[in-house]
């Protein structure tokens, strides 16, 4: 009990801070442009940039600048770090403040037009995906550096102990009971997904560097992580699973002349991998949109008079606070979820079209 009291203060603590941090950004947001600007606030957040803003003090800016690598055939390739875009242009190279490339590296040609280089920058998003990804590897190779110390058959404690427990339970209860027999070979990406998305999910709710970045919340991300598990459902899919799929076991009259079944079985194939895209990146950014919303309440009441906004505040504050904690339990449900669908959809891969007698002399 003394220990559970001590793990909530801290977390109790550790949400404060970031709201504080988030209250903070917002009010310097509000100070710059002398009136609450929630559009800014709210895309600085959920979009991508060519810098990680980490504070601003009076008027100085504090970010990381990240490496800019453009590509044009009448400029050649471009090696530069955003910092030398912060006071406009830089080699023929700009951001665009408005118009369809709002906010892109954006330059003009010879007739005057604004175009889009090649640009295979080093973005926020993409620098939060590496960190990320570091962390993940970092806790999975100080786990096997463990394993490989001890004796066979020790028993784990402490992290490891609580992080063997963690992959197990995701191993026996969610991968090996939806895929079914010859589950191994997939195990390692399947946990792979369900990690690399949680940790993402984590430290999306960090407000400040290294986290903040919604990585999760970005449709390029989850559409990379749709198209491995399609990959792999299709690529790996028995005879039996492309039998149904192209001559399924339904009336004759239903898949020829015309391939009416087929068709619709082709389709699913789509939809399955779209499904999981979109159910990812909308739950995320949905929260991270809500948790803004409430935050952007004390600025847009800013002008209602002292006791509207005090009143409105202590709102956003409490609210904020349990959509933090609702938001670190949707971190692991979305991890979940993707995970488990995707098990489902290697499961429906693998059908086992055995006569019940052959398949219990197997067993």
């Amino acid at each position: 009990m003394h220990n559970l009291s001590k793990y909530t203060l801290y977390i109790t603590c550790f949400l404060i801070a970031a709201l504080s941090a988030q209250t903070v950004y917002g009010s310097e947001v509000a100070a710059e442009t002398k009136e609450p600007d929630m559009k800014r606030l709210f895309f600085s957040h959920i979009g991508d940039s060519y810098n990680w803003h980490i504070i601003t003090w009076g008027d100085t800016h504090i970010a990381v600048p990240l490496p800019v690598i453009a590509y044009d055939k009448e400029k050649g390739w471009n090696f530069f770090m955003s910092s030398k875009l912060h006071h406009g242009e830089y080699k023929g190279f700009y951001i665009a403040q408005e118009g369809e490339y709002e906010g892109k590296l954006v330059m003009r040609n010879t007739a005057g037009d604004e175009v889009r280089p090649i640009d295979l920058s080093l973005t926020k998003n993409a620098a939060a995906l590496i960190i990320n990804s570091l962390i993940m590897l970092c806790i999975v190779m100080s786990i096997a550096r463990w394993y490989r110390k001890q004796p066979p058959r020790s028993v784990p404690k402490g992290f490891v102990g609580a992080m063997e427990m963690f992959i197990m339970d995701i191993n026996d209860k969610l991968i090996k009971p939806c895929i079914g027999a010859g589950y191994k070979p997939y195990a390692p990406f399947l946990l792979t997904v369900f990690f690399f998305i949680l940790i993402n999910n984590l430290m999306g709710l960090i407000p400040f560097f290294p986290g903040g970045a919604s990585t999760t919340g970005n449709i390029a991300v989850t559409m990379v992580l749709a198209l491995c598990t399609f990959f792999v459902v299709n690529i790996f899919g028995n005879k039996e699973y492309w039998k149904e799929i192209l001559w399924p076991d339904v009336p004759i009259w239903i898949k020829a002349p015309i391939p009416l079944m087929p068709l619709v079985e082709l389709f699913g194939i789509f939809t399955k991998p779209f499904a999981l895209m979109i159910r990812l990146f909308a739950n995320i950014m949905a929260g991270h949109a809500i948790i803004l919303g409430l935050t952007c309440l004390i600025f847009l009441t800013a002008s209602m008079g002292p006791v509207v906004n005090t009143s409105m505040t202590v709102v956003s504050v409490i609210m904020t606070i349990f959509m933090y904690c609702l938001e670190l339990l949707i971190a692991y449900i979305q991890a979940y979820v993707f995970t488990m669908l995707a098990a489902i959809f290697i499961g429906l891969s693998r059908p086992d079209h055995k006569p019940k007698i052959q398949q219990l002399e197997t067993k």
